[in-house]
């Protein structure tokens, strides 16, 4: 199977050699063979891909549409028997949740997941609020998807953190779902966090901007993500804006330690603000092709119109600004066609889409230096025609 991480391995050692060392701590991954969307992964693949990423790993089961007692067993056993992991249970909300909650709390898992979109709940609803309970009482995290295919859910997150101060509430995928008022009052409710499992490099810098870092814990999302991809491409955005190192340790594997140990999280300062340069013309013009790109595949459509363009875009010429990212994010792209193929069975997106995603993220992260191996020049408009 296509290694994206492997290919990508440059990128994520510049930013350690530069800015680290980061011990990574993933707050995000999944196991689970019967997931409906077609993804599966098992521990000894979840334990393979940390071990090359050197992280460790929150592990939760995926979708299981026949209950969860079960798949929480095998995930806490999972994570016994690996130094790299540590198990959160599922739970469904109208299935026995605070029971359930403490059977495996007591078995060894240090947290809850929980899914509104799969489980087609609210966070209104009363077995949410017993959930939320137990995790006060037990003091542990409690992950919600907050990702997109759901309405909004924070104002009902905000009040019940403000009721259970003791429980710490993860909200998933850069809470797109809330983001655009949420960072405002995120300062009075220290026991949010948000994870960073998302692809769009506009909402990763926002995040990264307006929420203090110390409320950021990283996430890969495995296997819909892969450890190495996503520390680099968060890593960067972060970066960009204006993250420090200190916050990017705690963002990157410190806080989420710190929480899944039952310990107190700790401060790391303010977040930096809005303070980040304004996108050059140039490189908005690649941006906006690869964000298009990017929809087309996520609505089922041929991406390829949109990638050409966002290649042309590249052709800037040798004494252009940002001639060298223009350049690096042209070779990403050609190692997107290098390896792209037909998706594997039961998921909808090819391997390499991973690729256009770092493409996207080192176009809107111009501020950030680029590995020695990419300070590639730039394509000529000959050059950068779209493969056949």
């Amino acid at each position: 199977m296509l290694d994206i991480d492997a290919i990508l391995r440059p990128w994520w050692d510049s930013i350690q050699a530069a800015h680290g060392p980061l011990d990574l701590y993933d707050a995000h991954t999944h196991i689970g063979q019967n997931d409906p969307d077609g993804f599966k992964q098992t521990p000894e693949e979840l334990v393979d891909v940390m071990t090359r990423a050197d992280a460790r790993a929150v592990v939760f089961p995926m979708h299981e549409p026949g209950g969860y007692p079960g798949p929480n067993d095998f995930a806490i056993a999972s994570a016994a028997a690996s130094d790299r992991l540590v198990a959160f249970c599922r739970l469904d909300p109208r299935d026995s949740p605070a029971t359930e909650a403490r059977r495996c709390l007591d078995a060894g898992a240090v947290g809850i997941k929980l899914h509104p979109r799969a489980e087609q709940f609210g966070m209104d609803e009363p077995g949410v609020r017993e959930i939320v309970a137990v995790a006060h009482e037990r003091r542990v995290p409690i992950l919600i998807h907050a990702g997109r295919g759901i309405p909004a859910l924070g104002q009902n997150t905000v009040k019940l953190s403000a009721e259970f101060p003791d429980a710490r509430f993860i909200l998933a995928h850069a809470a797109i779902s809330d983001l655009a008022w949420m960072w405002h009052v995120l300062g009075d409710h220290p026991n949010i966090f948000i994870d960073t499992a998302w692809w769009n490099p506009a909402d990763l810098i926002a995040l990264f901007s307006l929420v203090a870092p110390s409320q950021i814990v990283w996430a890969s999302d495995s296997p819909y993500g892969m450890p190495v991809t996503s520390a680099f491409t968060h890593a960067r955005c972060a970066l960009q804006a204006g993250v420090g190192d200190e916050a990017l340790r705690s963002i990157m594997g410190g806080q989420i330690a710190r929480l899944v140990a039952g310990e107190d999280p700790a401060w790391v300062g303010e977040a930096p603000g809005a303070v980040e340069p304004a996108l050059h013309p140039l490189l908005d013009r690649v941006v906006t092709h690869l964000i298009s790109a990017m929809g087309r595949a996520f609505g089922g459509g041929d991406p390829d119109e949109s990638i050409a363009l966002a290649r042309l875009s590249c052709a800037v010429g040798d004494d252009a600004p940002h001639a060298d990212v223009c350049g690096a994010t042209e070779q990403l792209l050609e190692l997107y066609y290098e390896h792209l193929a037909p998706p594997p069975p039961g998921r909808v997106f090819p391997l390499a889409a991973r690729l256009l995603i770092a493409a996207l993220t080192v176009a809107r992260t111009p501020t950030v230096p680029l590995p020695d191996e990419f300070h590639v020049p730039p394509p000529t408009r000959d050059e950068a025609d779209s493969p056949a």
